[in-house]
């Protein structure tokens, strides 16, 4: 097996580990969320994105983003905040800006 395969299946799981421990999740729905969560990654990496994801009050919010360097403005200055391996960044398309979820909350990509 390759090591990136191997990686992103150890990536999956602790992804899944994550969301039964912290969220509550059935391993069942918490594989889903992380193999949901991995592919929009994946394809954010590629090109826009449309996908929802419940915001923290509850309600859904429909995004299009992206991680494509070439379809983002160019990032300047130095980041020194610490990283949160609970949240997804993102290029919001329609806002121009970067947003945020929470990997737990994303819906459907």
């Amino acid at each position: 097996m390759k090591t990136t395969r191997r990686q992103q299946l150890s990536e999956i799981m602790n992804l899944a580990w994550q969301f039964v421990k912290r969220n509550g999740f059935s391993m069942s729905d918490a594989l889903k969320c992380a193999w949901a969560n991995v592919k929009t990654r994946a394809r954010m990496k590629l090109q826009i994105v449309h996908f929802y994801f419940r915001k923290v009050d509850g309600t859904m919010r429909e995004a299009y983003g992206t991680l494509n360097e070439r379809l983002m403005p160019a990032i300047t200055g130095t980041d020194k905040r610490a990283k949160n391996c609970t949240v997804q960044v993102y290029f919001d398309t329609e806002k121009q800006e970067f947003r945020c979820f929470k990997k737990a909350n994303l819906v459907y990509a």
